[in-house]
């Protein structure tokens, strides 16, 4: 069975609604250009709403030590999801003893991981728009069939562009284990809908993967 994160967590209601439909992995954004943006207090009163359930997931963007820290010292993490090189991303691993999923935007077969770099997991997306202000979060979606014959290194998830009316086919073209929805379960830009989630978790748990 797919796994499903709803990242972006950032209000009551959402929290809510997610643990209550069975979400596997909640992600709470600490970007500040992104308007999911969350402080780390506020992240860690929404999480305290149900202290077990899904698996938390920090986001964060090429972070400072100290911005990183300023979350563990406010709230439980049980991964962190970063935008930065293999070496980078390994680091942080390292220093704070948390698994790190290394976000991965592609566009092509060649731009997909060969490699674990001893990492713990890759989220895979589309690249983002040229213009784009934030690496993630802009609905840019990959070319699904490109990933049917990749041979991934690690766990990994499919994010981007995905929503609950297309989530099903992803999976089914792709074999994700796992799929990350923010934008695509919003009503306006950082607005998370609590009948797009619902209907989100439950089309990825109905999914199967097609045949090759």
């Amino acid at each position: 069975m797919t796994s499903v994160k709803i990242c972006g967590i950032n209000s009551e209601a959402a929290f809510d609604v997610a643990v209550e439909a069975g979400a596997d992995y909640l992600g709470f954004v600490f970007f500040s250009r992104s308007p999911r943006f969350v402080m780390p207090r506020q992240a860690s009163s929404l999480s305290a709403r149900h202290s077990a359930g899904p698996l938390r997931m920090g986001l964060f963007v090429e972070p400072k030590l100290h911005e990183i820290q300023a979350v563990l010292d406010a709230m439980h993490l049980d991964a962190l999801q970063i935008y930065g090189d293999s070496a980078f991303c390994l680091s942080l691993q390292q220093k704070f003893n948390l698994p790190v999923w290394r976000a991965v935007g592609v566009t092509i077969a060649d731009d997909l991981p060969s490699t674990s770099d001893e990492l713990s997991g890759f989220v895979i997306e589309g690249r983002p728009p040229e213009l784009a202000a934030r690496p993630g979060g802009n609905g840019a979606a990959i070319d699904w069939p490109i990933l049917r014959d990749w041979n991934a290194p690690l766990p990994w998830m499919l994010a981007g562009g995905l929503t609950p009316e297309n989530v099903a086919q992803a999976i089914a073209i792709t074999g994700a284990p796992a799929v990350d929805v923010s934008s695509g379960v919003e009503s306006a830009a950082g607005v998370k809908s609590p009948a797009l989630i619902r209907s989100f978790i439950a089309n990825a748990r109905a999914a199967t993967v097609a045949a090759i």
